[in-house]
């Protein structure tokens, strides 16, 4: 059922970035998208890589944190670090920052084009442990088609 839900996720994504290569669009519209049509989301968008920290970008959900240092938090780390985190629940994460006290876990894709960090997507869900390793594989394959935009 998850799979399918992504599969058509994946395919509206397509279809909204096939003829855009403003990233910025791009990224509100990938936003609103995972925000609207995953759920248990409270906040669904992106952080972009400014002057060594990451920056709020297009989002969806309540107001957030517009700085955030590399390394600091579940977003910093995965940049930092270049790596998908998955954290059943960011309350026990060390560095954790809390944007939005709702939000229980949390998906962080870091988004590198030509070795070039640029942001990362940032997906946070009042549930614990929402996320899986479904959620991993279609997400990053979401960055994919936004790099491919690009």
């Amino acid at each position: 059922m998850k799979e399918k839900k992504y599969e058509l996720i994946v395919q509206q994504l397509k279809g909204l970035l096939e003829d855009e290569h403003d990233m910025i669009a791009n990224m509100a519209n990938m936003a609103a998208l995972l925000f609207h049509e995953l759920p248990d989301l409270n906040w669904a968008g992106f952080y972009l890589l400014k002057n060594d920290e990451l920056i709020l970008g297009p989002f969806q959900g309540k107001v957030a944190c517009v700085h955030i240092p590399l390394g600091k938090g579940v977003c910093g780390t995965s940049a930092r670090n270049r790596c998908t985190l998955l954290v059943d629940n960011v309350h026990t994460f060390p560095t954790h920052i809390a944007c939005d006290g709702a939000s229980n876990s949390e998906i962080v894709i870091p988004i590198i084009k030509e070795n070039t960090l640029l942001g990362v997507l940032d997906v946070d869900s009042p549930v614990f442990a929402r996320f899986d390793s479904v959620d991993q594989q279609y997400l990053e394959q979401a960055v994919g088609i936004l790099l491919q935009s690009l």
